[in-house]
């Protein structure tokens, strides 16, 4: 073989070599992360292609225990936590996250920069009692239903009005405590036709106080089973939770005597 046929064919060598090396897909835990984000699912990274607006498996509606968000607030601004007619809150809506079944989209792209009107806002802050809260859960979550604010808010509503609370979860002026498991069946027994494996409970922080309870919907919007993002051992493995009571606020005494204060929650 000549000096230049050899060197034709080591070209080629490089060259397939490279090629195949473009080709080979990352390994799983390239594409989804190894640890997951506080209260979400182990899959911190998503592929680009999932976060694809109107792409998505399901619902995850999201219930905040408010007095758990506001035994962590410092900002004496915060209207969940601060209202000025006084007004305090037990669970709020937290958000509407459309989800995948393994991981879920966010920050989907839009055409009109995720931009949520005034009225809009205003409209919704009887149930998720902040307008920073309104604007951040439509831009990070909102984005991926494929719906426009007024649209997806209308959803938000409708799903947040199909979900009875528990009675002693209505307004309770007494911390007390309860496992996972009895705060799931106080769920279904409000809720005849809600099943198990369509009612999640979160829990964390100090002490394993309740966070959130998050309710699966079809896309449809009826009821149904979650998915890997709301495995009830990962979200609380507490065996039982502190719940602290409506009347606690960022101005109360109370936030002072409740057990083990102190950093509890984020908005996701």
């Amino acid at each position: 073989m000549t000096p230049w046929a050899r060197g034709r064919s080591a070209g080629m060598l490089v060259l397939a070599t490279l090629g195949s090396l473009a080709v080979s897909p990352a390994p799983l835990s390239a594409q989804y992360g190894k640890g997951g984000a506080e209260g979400r699912a182990p899959y911190a990274y998503q592929p680009r292609d999932r976060n694809e607006a109107g792409r998505f498996d399901y619902y995850a509606l999201v219930l905040s225990w408010s007095p758990t968000f506001c035994a962590s607030q410092r900002d004496r601004d915060d209207p969940q936590c601060n209202a000025r007619d006084g007004r305090q809150y037990a669970f709020v809506l937290h958000g509407l996250w459309p989800q995948h079944e393994r991981g879920w989209p966010e920050n989907c792209p839009t055409r009109d920069r995720a931009f949520v009107p005034r009225p809009t806002i205003d409209r919704m802050l009887d149930i998720m009692p902040s307008p920073r809260l309104v604007i951040h859960e439509y831009r990070k979550h909102g984005t991926c239903s494929g719906l426009a604010p007024d649209s997806y808010y209308d959803l938000a509503r409708r799903l947040y009005a199909k979900v009875k609370i528990p009675p002693r979860f209505v307004r309770p002026n007494q911390s007390f405590f309860v496992t996972p498991g009895d705060l799931r069946e106080e769920f279904l027994s409000a809720n005849p036709n809600l099943k198990d494996d369509s009612v999640a409970v979160s829990c964390g922080g100090p002490g394993g106080r309740l966070r959130e309870v998050r309710i699966c919907f079809s896309r449809e919007g009826e009821f149904r089973p979650c998915g890997r993002n709301e495995e009830p051992r990962r979200l609380c493995s507490q065996p039982r939770m502190y719940v602290p009571p409506v009347r606690g606020s960022s101005r109360s005494p109370d936030r002072e005597r409740s057990p083990l204060p102190g950093p509890l929650d984020r908005r996701i």
